[in-house]
């Protein structure tokens, strides 16, 4: 009867009023705009491999979690359910919604759009939004500002609020907008009363996610309460700006693997912080969080740091030896927040930052078929398997490294779909001055308007394996539009031409802006020439790498299938041969004279697997008999200040093949250096 009740209440929900009654301290508030300003969602499509990668995702997990993994399938609360209230449907259609409409998909779009028509349709007349709650059902309580303890965690509907804020993007949906003002008059009226961590301090830890949506909703209502909103938010929630800034924090997380405090150190946490000090500066016009986020940034990647990108994670962080795991969702996770840092600050450090991780620490933690998910992925990893490893979080049942749809926590089995599909969406950007910037790259094409005239520009190459990228301009008429290009901060000198003809050369690690009228059939090409080169890492290690992809060692793979009552089906990973190479000091003091890079065309149908890795690079190296693992840890053996691994080598110099990083599933990254 009750749910009968809601559905009569819901069907005269009148739009709440605006903000206005509520006092905002304006000069508290200097909102600042986007330096890089998003695309409606469905502007840019993936062309290439990239629309092969979202393909195969929409054939596999993405496309039809609802149907394989039980706790969505079985009677979803986010439908009115008694099942699935929690993270894990909007987690899910965090990534399935922008691929419905990246890859135009009628079918799925009709699936998501029940969780969304659902979410939208049953909205409180209070405001209130998300799966009926337990007083709801049982005590037929009606949740209102004055009964907010009768509803339930905040989390869940920051994630749901980023979904319809997409859904919104791709259909200029008025509901959205109208539900927004809704839910943060409730949200304005009840924190006090309800605070932002009553429930859990995932709420607590992961504030910013919901001042993202506020502060998005801003830049369309301009109603500045909204702003005095985010930062009431802000002053319930975790500091993570204030912790990033004074280093004690990073320091204290590395030390520091006791059960106190382990939410201000747990990665996914992180991973979603990591935009917060952005999101701040936004709405305060404050620079002092432009240098918390540096400092923090900094402080991380340099003491937990890993050579693919992300740091560790296992679930904590976890300093940066290359035998540290890192969870899934703390790559999505990161990797959105930089896609929003790169917009609101500019900054060049970050973008560069956000094609590392993504070009390397991504693709490795999935099936060919997007089916099954790694959760915690290790740097140098010499067997994937059951075990407790050297994680922070190993479980009982010791399926934290295993290949499965359900192994480890199935929040990664929910939140994976998140990675490629928001960084297809982020390849392009446009200005408030109105130029044009492709700021990350891979293949698309991207349709929009400039002037009032259509214009579309399709972006040609096999980056990040090839150093090439094409930008073809089809218009009816000429038109005069600025374009901004990211030189990555790896490139020596970039060459850029245009229709064949050279036009100049730029230096790396800068934004460079193109003004031209372009004109149909028009040709840009940008030349980042690849070079061969070493980085150090912890244990005075060696990684190879070459542009945007870091290199590991290439290991055939032997795959076993199990079956855990738990957590279903697995794989384990092992390798053919051997491992235990340590890279010639030689070849790492002049790795352009020593190192052979060798090229074949990509396939016409590419998996990031052994199989269709395009670049091979050969080096020379020597095995270390004593580098053995123990109980599948590969610990980094001991080098003196020369760098140099003082034990006994092998006496032959041997050829070994690296491939990059992201098509392996078994292999080595982070090498010794011997004689």
């Amino acid at each position: 009867m009750y749910i009968l009740r809601v559905a009569l209440l819901v069907l005269g929900i009148v739009v709440l009023t605006s903000f206005q009654s509520f006092k905002v301290e304006e000069e508290l508030y200097t909102f600042v705009p986007d330096v890089y300003q998003e695309l409606p969602l469905g502007s840019i499509k993936p062309r290439g491999w990239l629309l092969q990668q979202l393909q195969i995702m929409r054939n596999g997990s993405t496309g039809h979690l609802d149907e394989v993994h039980p706790k969505i399938a079985r009677d979803n609360g986010w439908l009115g359910g008694k099942g699935d209230g929690w993270e894990e449907t909007p987690y899910w259609l965090d990534g399935a919604v922008p691929l419905a409409y990246l890859l135009d998909d009628a079918v799925l779009k009709a699936k998501v759009l029940k969780y969304i028509d659902w979410t939208l349709r049953t909205q409180r007349p209070s405001g209130y939004f998300g799966p009926l709650t337990k007083d709801e059902r049982e005590k037929g309580i009606h949740i209102t500002t004055d009964h907010c303890e009768s509803g339930e965690d905040w989390w869940p509907k920051m994630v749901m609020l980023k979904v319809l804020q997409q859904y919104y993007e791709a259909t200029n949906d008025l509901r959205v907008i109208t539900f927004m003002t809704n839910y943060f008059k409730y949200q304005m009226k009840t924190l006090k009363t309800c605070p932002i961590g009553k429930w859990t301090e995932w709420a607590t830890s992961r504030g910013a996610e919901n001042e993202l949506v506020i502060q998005w909703l801003y830049t369309i209502t301009k109603d500045k309460a909204l702003l005095e909103l985010a930062g009431l938010i802000e002053s319930q929630a975790f500091t993570w700006s204030t912790w990033f800034g004074n280093r004690d924090w990073v320091m204290h997380a590395a030390a520091n693997q006791t059960d106190q405090n382990w939410m201000t150190r747990h990665a996914v946490n992180i991973g979603m912080a990591l935009k917060s000090p952005a999101v701040n500066y936004q709405r305060t016009g404050d620079s002092l969080y432009l240098r918390q986020l540096k400092t923090g940034w900094n402080d991380l990647m340099l003491l937990h740091g890993l050579p693919m990108g992300i740091f560790s994670g296992d679930e904590d962080l976890h300093g940066n030896d290359p035998t540290q795991g890192v969870e899934l969702c703390a790559i999505v996770e990161s990797m959105y927040s930089l896609e929003k840092i790169v917009a609101i600050t500019g900054d060049i450090h970050y973008m560069d930052a956000l094609e590392r991780m993504t070009f390397n620490a991504l693709p490795t933690q999935t099936t060919d078929d997007y089916n099954n998910k790694q959760y915690f992925q290790i740097a140098n990893q010499v067997q994937v398997s059951r075990g407790v490893f050297d994680f922070s979080l190993p479980f009982d049942r010791g399926m934290n490294n295993v290949f499965g749809l359900r192994s480890g926590y199935t929040c990664c089995t929910a939140n994976m779909h998140q990675g490629w599909t928001k960084f297809a969406t982020h390849l392009w950007y446009t200005t408030p001055a109105g130029a044009l910037a492709a700021l990350e790259y891979s293949p698309c094409e991207l349709k929009t308007k400039v002037k009032g005239q259509d214009i579309r520009i399709t972006e040609v190459t096999n980056y990040p394996f090839d150093d090439v990228v094409s930008f073809k301009f089809a218009t009816k008429n000429a038109v005069a539009v600025p374009l901004q290009f990211r030189i990555p901060g790896w490139c020596k000198e970039a060459g850029i031409s245009v229709n064949g003809q050279k036009l100049r050369s730029e230096k790396g690690g800068q934004i460079i802006t193109i003004e031209r009228t372009w004109k149909d059939k028009d040709i840009l090409t940008l030349h980042f020439p690849m070079e061969v080169t070493t980085s150090t890492w912890a244990k005075n290690s060696r990684a190879i790498e070459r542009g945007p992809l870091v290199y590991a060692l290439k290991l055939e793979e032997r795959w076993e299938k199990g079956n855990e009552p738990t957590e279903g089906d697995y794989f384990s990973i092992y390798p053919v041969g051997p491992w235990n190479y340590g890279l010639t000091e030689e070849g790492v003091k002049k790795p352009v004279e020593h190192y052979s890079v060798v090229a074949k065309p990509m396939p016409e149908s590419f998996v990031w697997n052994q199989k269709n890795a395009p670049i091979t690079i050969t080096a020379p190296a020597r095995r270390i008999p004593n580098w053995k693992a123990v109980d599948g840890v590969a610990h980094q053996p001991v080098t003196n200040r020369s760098n140099v691994y003082q034990g006994e080598v092998g006496k032959d110099v041997e050829t070994i093949s690296l491939i990059p990083y992201g098509c392996t599933k078994v292999r080595i990254v982070a090498f010794p250096v011997v004689k």
